[in-house]
């Protein structure tokens, strides 16, 4: 088990497997929620080599944006403050300035 800072670093989070295999993600309460390495696999080819905003609006996120590609893609609650740490945490991607995230290149 991981565990790591959300996206804003205000609090922590935990998760099992990888990027490559699937996680589970724990958060709060006794929440967790499943993403697939189809689900990463996806993400990673629509935002390879861009710089995008995490979108870590519980509410709307904005347009191109990881937290609206997972909404409309993964799952209506909103995890992409969770997902961006693990990204960067595996090498996916780095923080960049503001609420941007930048992905490397697929290989």
């Amino acid at each position: 088990m991981t565990e790591l800072k959300t996206w804003a670093g205000r609090s922590s989070f935990r998760y099992s497997g990888s990027v490559e295999e699937g996680t589970k993600i724990f958060f709060g309460s006794g929440h967790s929620v499943n993403v697939t390495s189809e689900d990463y696999s996806q993400l990673l080819d629509c935002f390879s080599g861009r710089t995008v905003n995490i979108g870590t609006s519980r509410t709307s996120p904005p347009n191109d944006s990881i937290g609206k590609w997972l909404q409309d893609n993964v799952i209506k609650t909103a995890i992409a403050s969770y997902v961006g740490p693990i990204l960067i945490h595996e090498g996916h991607a780095k923080k960049a300035d503001g609420p941007y995230i930048k992905f490397y290149e697929r290989r």
